[in-house]
């Protein structure tokens, strides 16, 4: 009987042994599955972050291309705007915000250009065209009251707080407290510090178009360039209504207008203050690239100002540039 026990004692510690000898193999296979699970996840990761990196690089160089197009077709531009006799292929690109699209390469690129006379210069206008073209947009009526004065008091002497304006009280009191500025704005985007503007109504949402790309700080004036402008800041003049705003855009179509009775038979007193047709200087150039699969483009954004001899700076630039919602309507 006890060497039955012995022999039984025996075996059962040689299948402990092996047990815990399958247990330890066990683990360690599982600690090596999961290292190579690992590693092939992060090479995997490093992989399409490394095919995103050059993808971007590589729209980033379209969109540059675009921009430098851009910029040669402004030169050309401003040597053969007067011509009267244009051979077709050679005409003058609009800066209307029209947009052209070219192939480059693996990749392509759009342009548009954007005369910044063709829209409300903050700095300058007065608030009949700030208030319109925001309630044109859909803001509120109290609302648009309340970002129209908030941006004179923002631009204006440090003595006067409009009735729906804010001053340095107001401005204080928030999470993050600044002071009114008092001076000119520098760049559209400053508009969002003012009371009253929000992400939606200056970038835009779905259901609205936004208004960055309706203002500018360039323009050095109030008028509006008939020529340049879009049909929103078109309708924002007094005495222009949607259908005259949309014949001033197909009239364009297909030539410039020189002279206001060209797009206006009647009385044109009313809207004289706030329009103009001469030739402006400084643009601003929006150029989004592709590659071959023509999905989600890089944009950049630049504006430049002309001067007499055809020599131009920068203003701004951006890369990536954001783009405007364009809303539903």
């Amino acid at each position: 009987m006890d060497k039955y026990r012995g022999t039984a004692r025996l075996l059962f510690g040689v299948c402990a042994q092996r047990g815990l000898a399958l247990l330890v193999v066990l683990w360690v296979m599982a600690i090596l599955m999961v290292t190579v699970l690992s590693f092939s996840f992060s090479m995997r990761t490093e992989t399409y972050a490394t095919t995103a990196f050059r993808d971007d690089a590589e729209k980033k160089f379209f969109a540059e291309a675009g921009l430098q197009r851009g910029l040669l077709e402004l030169l050309y531009r401003r040597q053969n705007i007067t011509n009267t006799i244009v051979l077709e292929g050679n005409e003058v690109w609009k800066v209307d915000g029209t947009e052209y699209h070219d192939v480059v390469g693996s990749g392509s690129y759009t342009v548009s250009i954007m005369g910044e006379e063709g829209k409300i210069d903050i700095n300058k206008a007065p608030d009949v065209l700030l208030n319109t073209l925001l309630l044109n947009q859909g803001v509120n009526k109290d609302i648009a009251d309340t970002i129209v004065d908030s941006l004179l008091d923002w631009r204006g002497p440090a003595d006067l707080t409009r009735v729906h304006g804010a001053g340095n009280e107001y401005y204080e009191s928030l999470p993050v407290p600044y002071k009114v500025k008092n001076a000119p704005f520098d760049t559209v985007e400053e508009l969002l510090l003012v009371k009253g503007v929000t992400p939606d109504i200056f970038y835009g949402n779905g259901d609205r178009k936004g208004i960055m790309d309706l203002l500018t700080v360039y323009s050095g004036g109030s008028a509006i360039n008939l020529n340049y402008a879009p049909i929103e800041v078109l309708m924002a003049i007094p005495g222009i209504s949607a259908n005259a705003a949309d014949s001033i855009i197909k009239y364009r179509h297909d030539q410039t207008i020189n002279n206001i009775q060209e797009v206006f038979s009647g009385d044109s007193q009313v809207m004289q203050p706030f329009i103009t047709v001469t030739e402006g200087n400084v643009f601003t150039i929006d150029a989004v690239g592709y590659k071959e699969d023509g999905k989600a483009g890089y944009p950049v954004r630049a504006t430049v100002v002309f001067d007499g001899t055809n020599g131009y700076k920068y203003l701004y630039y951006k890369s990536p540039a954001y783009k405007v919602q364009q809303g539903n309507g």
